[in-house]
């Protein structure tokens, strides 16, 4: 069997050996004559799938004992109203940066709940850079800064962590988690659905200090409280037991690999080869300011937009998937995760030099 390319945004590629390792304990998982799937949640195996998946990822991402790591449902955008009813407390405002589609669906859920102050935005301009943080009009009694380090649509990225004071900084890491090393004692909780660098669609993984805990509104429903969730080891009912499996598989494959470090050094140097591809072909042409360009999604124009079509069933036909840009911003992207070979963007940009040659 072929494997192809698939450059799909979410869910995306997983590592070939993860797939492979899955397959093989899909029936019987160390012989226990059980699929994981079917274990309950509460047995010795599976807690000690949990445990060491847990381990894993605060071994890769250097998170200390300060900090609660949760393993959630619902996804990401579940969290942006989870996020205003747990760390709000005695506040009425929070402090949020526009810089995307993401962004604005936070805004727009957190709104539900709490005074939102949109410090900075980068819509007028397209949301082609990142708004100066010498600019941002952020508020002293805000209970928390929110921002999108990654806005996975537009292929928008931070290059800098802000600097939040005292307030509490939160952000949806989505699309970056695990892509490379972060200082996780900067921020007061991030948040990462899995489907991009962590694992297949089900799960999303919070991490917050805990001494934000406890001060969720009295309306917050009981799966939603961070306190109940950590008191209950992520387990308060019954989790994503599947999805968090493969993801403690995903986080040995990474380990394997060197680390986030080493995966770093990798999808520097990904994104720069394809980068550097788009911008000495006139044919092609990215949006986004140099400086804050994605390393993990990179959306591209072909000259002629009545090719691209064409380009994507000839991209198919070579094995290169889902490389259609997001509807509402039409195009292409190429999302390039921890799981995505060199070799894939190297039959991508081969793919493009010779579309670009038949057809410029």
């Amino acid at each position: 069997m072929s494997r192809a390319y698939n450059f799909c945004a979410g869910p995306a590629t997983l590592p070939e050996s993860v797939l492979a390792q899955a397959r093989d304990e899909m029936l019987d998982w160390r012989g226990t004559g059980m699929s994981v799937m079917e274990m309950s949640h509460r047995s010795d195996e599976f807690v000690e799938i949990a445990e060491m998946a847990e381990q894993d990822l605060r071994e890769l991402a250097g998170i200390s004992d300060d900090y609660a790591v949760l393993f959630m449902q619902g996804g990401a955008s579940s969290q942006f109203s989870t996020i205003p009813l747990n760390l709000l407390g005695e506040k009425t405002s929070a402090d949020y940066v526009n810089t995307g589609i993401w962004s604005k669906k936070a805004i727009a859920e957190a709104k539900r709940y709490a005074d939102v102050n949109v410090v900075a935005s980068s819509e007028e301009g397209g949301f082609a850079s990142i708004p100066d943080q010498a600019s941002w009009q952020t508020s002293t009694d805000a209970a928390y800064l929110h921002y999108t380090p990654n806005e996975t649509i537009g292929g928008l990225e931070y290059d800098f962590i802000p600097d939040s004071g005292s307030v509490p900084l939160v952000a949806d890491m989505s699309s970056t988690m695990l892509s490379r090393p972060v200082d996780v004692s900067k921020f007061g909780l991030i948040y990462a659905g899995a489907q991009k660098n962590i694992g297949p669609s089900g799960l999303v993984v919070v991490i917050i200090r805990k001494d934000l805990l406890g001060k969720a509104r009295k309306e917050t429903p009981t799966m939603m409280n961070y306190q109940v969730i950590a008191d209950n080891g992520s387990m308060y009912n019954t989790p994503a037991t599947y999805s968090w499996y493969l993801a403690g598989l995903v986080f040995k494959w990474l380990k394997a690999q060197g680390g986030v470090k080493a995966m770093g050094e990798i999808n520097r140097r990904k994104a720069e080869k394809l980068y550097d591809f788009i911008d000495v072909n006139e044919f092609y042409a990215n949006p986004i300011d140099p400086r804050f360009r994605s390393w993990m999604n990179i959306p591209f124009t072909l000259q002629d937009d009545t090719l691209n079509s064409a380009f994507l069933e000839g991209a198919g036909a070579r094995g290169l998937l889902n490389l259609a840009g997001h509807r509402s911003v039409g195009g292409m992207r190429a999302s390039i995760y921890n799981a995505m070979p060199e070799a894939g963007v190297d039959a991508l940009i081969q793919y493009m030099a010779d579309f670009a040659k038949e057809r410029g």
